[in-house]
């Protein structure tokens, strides 16, 4: 009985000590908090120690930290391509809640998930696909870095509310297994033209090379056949102009020789007869006669 006098004590003790212990609160530096009264917004709570009606208000907190949505696996994002290829894509959106928009998150979506599934989920998937149909399948992976920058850009300018997108990251893109198999085909097929072109090329310098070397041996032969016959040109006319000195020192000599003999006639005889003689007198000689070549006064 004594013990039954004591439950009322300790209810009443239960309700003072449940009132005390919800009457504070902290908030999280990563975090903003949503005042609610009897379910009606009536402010915000910024990150610190603060204290409310035990009962009456509550806090629901919000997340204004880096988060990250993901599509992979399962989930991957499927778009098609400008020529029709089907594509699926790994893709990533990290965003952020502005902790001055705390309270439009709560009233729009009632938290940092509902504005997820509501707003970020439902829109990336038809900006991808809008963005992936001006590509074709070759110019998606050619140009992959415009293609991310144009979804990030188009993801950005398609969402509008109470949230910051701060990046998107296409991780991976796949075809079909035919595309891929078509894709290899050609890209053998572009290596054995260029392998063609360039033994074509290989050939075509080669054969510049020979008519190069050719022409110089042909400039060669040219030069020295010009050498030669400048060579023989030198040497005609040397030989020519020594005949002709000689044949004026001849005639000038014989001009001299007319010219001291011309006076004295015997002298020409007896220098006729001088030269032609072979330096022998005869063995006999007619008596009375004079002995050749010899004056005898």
């Amino acid at each position: 009985m004594r013990f039954l006098k004591f439950i009322p004590v300790a209810i009443l003790g239960l309700i003072v000590l449940s009132a005390f212990s919800g009457s504070w609160y902290t908030i999280n530096e990563t975090e903003r908090g949503v005042i609610l009264r009897n379910g009606a917004f009536i402010g915000t709570a910024e990150p610190g120690l603060h204290f409310k009606l035990p009962f009456f208000d509550n806090v629901v907190l919000i997340d204004v930290t880096q988060r990250t949505l993901h599509w992979e696996g399962d989930s991957r994002l499927s778009a098609y391509s400008q020529d029709q290829q089907p594509g699926d894509l790994v893709v990533s959106v990290i965003y952020h809640v502005p902790p001055v928009d705390a309270e439009k998150v709560y009233k729009q979506f009632t938290g940092v998930d509902g504005l997820e599934n509501r707003l970020i989920a439902r829109n990336v998937p038809q900006d991808l696909k809008s963005v992936f149909g001006r590509y074709t399948a070759a110019s998606v992976i050619q140009n992959r870095g415009k293609f991310a920058a144009d979804v990030e850009e188009a993801v950005k300018t398609g969402i509008n509310g109470p949230v910051v997108i701060d990046q998107v990251n296409i991780e991976d893109i796949t075809f079909s297994d035919a595309y891929e198999n078509s894709v290899e085909q050609r890209m053998l097929a572009e290596i054995e033209v260029t392998k063609l072109r360039q033994n074509a090329e290989r050939e075509k310098v080669q054969a510049e090379i020979t008519v190069t070397q050719a022409k110089a041996q042909a400039d060669s032969q040219v030069a020295t056949a010009t050498a030669a016959a400048q060579a023989t040109e030198i040497q005609a006319k040397a030989d020519a102009e020594r005949i002709r000195l000689r044949g004026e020192a001849e005639a000038a000599a014989i001009k001299a020789r007319v010219e001291a003999l011309g006076s004295n006639p015997d002298a020409i005889i007896r220098l006729t007869g001088a030269e032609k003689w072979n330096g022998q007198l005869p063995n006999t000689f007619v008596p009375g006669s004079a002995t050749p070549f010899v004056d005898v006064k």
